[in-house]
């Protein structure tokens, strides 16, 4: 067998690390615990944590981050997200938003996490602005926002994908698994897409939907880079 000079190790590791130091993500899930954050009040038992995964079960709740990375406020930046959906399941990821101790939160954009759940607004989707729409037989095309039509979802059932969502200013990209499905700015005097008065460009933290007590959706990664 061929044996790596230390040295070499050593470079490679130290190149390891460097890269991922630059890279400038900060990871706001441990793994381990929900420490830096906090259920609402509303089926806060819909969250727990096993074997470094982010486990999403339960009744309608939401899980938002509190922790001490950027004063747990952010405008502009990029988030990157690892999730995993199974059959029926329905989640989200919002941004913009604010603790709230029960309901669907009032502030804040929602990406939509969901791959076979009856809603037709998939993986992708800016919900209620610009969706993602896969329809079954006997659905129409959601009221409300633009809406691109496919065959299927950007996210399968009992894989990872990698969510990566950017906002600059009034500029908001998301990305799934690479593919762009959303690019949209933000027109000045918008709000209120979806019925909700606060779903408009702000400032705020992070929260985690869990959407139904049929619904189970995996996190294994959140990570952040404020810009």
């Amino acid at each position: 067998m061929k044996k790596t000079p230390l040295f070499s190790l050593f470079v490679l590791a130290a190149g390891l690390s460097l890269a991922t130091a630059e890279e400038g993500f900060v990871e706001l899930f441990n793994g381990k615990s929900l420490d830096g954050w906090t259920p609402s009040s509303e089926n806060p038992q819909s969250f727990s944590v096993k074997d470094g995964i982010l486990v999403v079960k339960g009744g309608r709740s939401h899980l938002f981050y509190t922790g001490e990375v950027n004063g747990g406020k952010f405008k502009d930046f990029e988030l990157k997200v690892r999730a995993k959906t199974f059959a029926g399941s329905n989640s989200g990821v919002y941004f913009h938003t604010k603790v709230q101790p029960e309901g669907w939160p009032d502030n804040g954009y929602e990406c939509q996490v969901n791959s076979t759940h009856k809603d037709p607004k998939k993986t992708g989707s800016l919900y209620g602005v610009k969706n993602i729409v896969v329809l079954k037989e006997g659905q129409e095309v959601p009221k409300g926002g633009e809406s691109e039509v496919r065959e299927k979802a950007p996210s399968t059932d009992g894989e990872w994908f990698d969510y990566h969502i950017t906002v600059k200013g009034k500029h908001i990209v998301i990305r799934v698994n690479g593919e762009v499905t959303v690019d949209y700015t933000e027109p000045e005097g918008a709000g209120g897409a979806a019925g909700f008065a606060g779903r408009k460009i702000g400032e705020g933290t992070f929260g985690i939907q869990s959407h139904d007590p049929d619904s189970e959706v995996h996190y294994e990664r959140i990570a952040v880079k404020p810009l």
